[in-house]
């Protein structure tokens, strides 16, 4: 299939595929992999999240699970280059290096990919592994439109791939000791969350060698822009894609995304009710489209009761890092901490205040969560523990075929909420989600890049 064949096909959305499931070729179906046999998988993009993270993470476990990178897809012929001196360098292993993801499908026999590439892509990479009958591991954020959010939820649902989504938090063993207490109802309704991301990085994102490196003849500029509206080459967005609206949300996609998806899964809510925001480009004045400071604040609860609910505060800056990385989660009994992974009395209704009242005091236990949670297996290899759990999980799913821990609905989800945010800080307009027609309002019309 050529590109623009490709790229036509993506456009239909989600009006061409059935309802029940989708017909995989004769060779897709033969992709299946068998309860003993060695599973091959694909690596679509090489870069810095592939090479540092993913890749050590997954060889941690790939001799137990008797599973194999052989082949890698990229656009960039430099980078289709350091993958195959990385694999021989470090592993000892050769890799096929394909020129796109058709080629990859059509000549790598591979039974699975991990998704890698730029935020954008990601959905529409997952939509194409899939169609060729591959499970994947899919990097977040899953997608930046709702256009190709819901395309990917539904090519997904309508198979029977495996597909996890990189929200790695869902696989740590803090993160599940902090579900299983919250769920326990020891913890009492959430009444607030407060969450922060704070660096101080004049070149976060920033890659000026790469930059001053890359030709457009090394690449293919046009297949990197898949359904993006477009737009002449221009290195910066394809190196620095991050900082590029709409290439990337920038702060909601990279990192809000991580932690709201949190909410979802502590509390069962699919998505915020409604969305205010507030960002700019204060300080790095280098040309970027995306900002360097966003504060977002998010009304959630249950959509047919307004009366209850509570509020999420999201705050992140490029430009002081006091702070740094925060998530609280506050009952009127105390606070989960899980910067110090402790539950904590701490701003609880006292004896004094509750005698005024005439109310009993409300002072939560002290408790570690570390110490409730299961033992997840061999979850310190890898360059993350996080990232290495989660890539366990996926990979042990292959076989079993049991769901993930991140299932693609997960991935939806932190969209809309990522989506919602993004176009609140963008339009100034207070931003709500339209259930029927599963789109981002922003002052009432549909938000669009």
């Amino acid at each position: 299939m050529n590109r623009r064949a490709f790229l036509r096909d993506l456009s239909v959305g989600t009006a061409g595929l059935a309802a029940g499931s989708i017909a995989l070729s004769a060779k897709a179906q033969a992709r299946v992999p068998g309860a003993n046999s060695r599973i091959r998988v694909g690596l679509v993009g090489f870069a810095d999240r592939a090479r540092d993270t993913l890749i050590p993470c997954f060889q941690a476990h790939a001799k137990e699970l008797d599973c194999e990178i052989v082949a890698v897809s990229d656009i960039w012929n430099r980078r289709r280059e350091e993958a195959v001196a990385y694999f021989q360098q470090h592993y000892q292993q050769p890799v096929a290096a394909y020129r796109n993801n058709e080629e990859l499908y059509a000549k790598g026999n591979v039974d699975a990919v991990i998704v890698a590439t730029a935020d954008f892509q990601h959905a529409l990479h997952a939509v194409e592994a899939v169609k060729a009958g591959c499970d994947a591991y899919v990097e977040k954020p899953f997608a930046e439109t709702m256009a190709d959010a819901r395309l990917a939820l539904q090519t997904v649902r309508a198979s029977d791939r495996i597909v996890q989504i990189g929200s790695q938090r869902r696989s740590a063993r803090n993160y599940r000791a902090a579900y299983d207490y919250l769920n326990s109802g020891k913890f009492g309704p959430i009444v607030a969350v407060e969450m922060s991301w704070n660096v101080n990085q004049p070149g976060r994102w920033r890659r000026p060698e790469l930059v001053s490196s890359i030709r457009e003849s090394d690449t293919d500029w046009g297949r990197f822009q898949m359904n993006r509206p477009a737009e002449p080459w221009d290195p910066r967005k394809y190196v620095e894609y991050r900082l590029f609206w709409p290439y990337s949300s920038g702060i909601p996609g990279q990192w809000m995304c991580h932690q709201i998806d949190t909410v979802h899964w502590f509390t069962g809510l699919p998505h915020p009710r409604s969305v205010s925001a507030n960002g700019g480009i204060y300080l790095w004045k280098d040309g970027r489209r995306n900002f360097d400071t966003l504060t977002a604040v998010f009304d959630y609860g249950p959509l047919q009761d307004l009366s209850k609910g509570f509020q999420v505060v999201y705050t992140s800056r490029f430009t002081n890092s006091a702070g740094g990385v925060k998530e609280i989660y506050y009952s009127n009994g105390g606070e989960l901490n899980l910067d110090t992974n402790q539950v904590t009395p701490t701003g609880g209704l006292d004896a004094k205040m509750a005698a005024q009242m005439g109310m009993p005091p409300n002072l939560l236990a002290p408790l570690k969560l570390e110490e409730t949670g299961p033992a997840v297996t061999s979850a310190n290899t890898g360059a993350d523990p996080m990232t290495s759990a989660h890539m366990r999980n996926w990979m042990e799913c292959l076989r079993s075929r049991q769901t993930p821990h991140a299932p693609v609905l997960v991935g939806y989800q932190h969209s809309i909420a990522t989506i919602m945010a993004n176009a609140a800080a963008r339009t100034g307009e207070k931003v709500t989600f339209d259930e029927e027609r599963q789109e981002v309002l922003a002052g009432g019309k549909v938000f669009h890049l």
